[in-house]
């Protein structure tokens, strides 16, 4: 049974590669449709944040000043979340920190880290939305949840909601193509991949490959 983490990042800047570092990270485990664990923590990188970064996350340069150092925290991380596919909302952006993190840690890729984003998938499924924003994709679908927005854990468990609505959706809108076939991170990686119009010919093509695999 697969185990797939929903990861998210709050962060001093826009990128890694303009000098941002990140500042939160949290993680949450969900196996066959149920969160099974959860991680966070801040992470002191000895990074400035800027006050309009202070103000949306509402974290401080003194809230850091006392949290473990990145180091360790990427090392946590990466125990927490091994042999685990990962989702997140806007994943590129996710997806640089992690690995310029993770570099910087000092530890070796992880080959099952590869990275599924539900804004992508938000696009091919429900393209009438307004936005495909997390605040908009919370609205659009009345996701529930406790927290302050642009805080790690709180981002984390709103996506992970989104996830399991992309994989129920995925699952009726396409049930006779897949057959007894799970929505698993493979099949969404394929699918967020796949143009709007080509979206069933994607699922099916990747179900008959997995078939043939077997």
């Amino acid at each position: 049974m697969q185990t797939i983490a929903v990861i998210d990042f709050e962060t001093t800047g826009l990128g890694p590669t303009s000098g941002g570092r990140a500042t939160e990270i949290a993680a949450v485990l969900v196996r066959d449709g149920v969160v099974v664990d959860e991680y966070a923590s801040l992470m002191n990188s000895g990074a400035w944040v800027p006050p309009y970064i202070q103000a949306l996350t509402g974290i401080s340069n003194e809230m850091l000043a006392d949290a473990p150092d990145s180091r360790s925290v990427m090392h946590e991380l990466a125990r927490f979340t091994e042999g685990c596919p990962l989702v997140a909302h806007n994943a590129s952006f996710d997806r640089g920190f992690w690995q310029a993190e993770m570099q910087r840690a000092g530890i070796a890729p992880d080959s099952a880290h590869e990275f599924a984003c539900t804004v992508l998938l938000s696009r091919r499924l429900w393209p009438e939305a307004k936005s495909h924003s997390l605040g908009e994709m919370t609205r659009f679908h009345d996701i529930r949840f406790s927290g302050r927005a642009h805080r790690a854990m709180a981002d984390a468990r709103v996506t992970t909601q989104l996830l399991l609505k992309v994989r129920d959706e995925v699952s009726r809108r396409f049930a006779l193509d897949l057959g007894d076939a799970e929505v698993d991170h493979a099949l969404l990686a394929q699918l967020q991949r796949t143009p709007l119009r080509w979206l069933r010919r994607g699922l099916v093509e990747h179900v008959k490959a997995q078939r043939a695999a077997a």
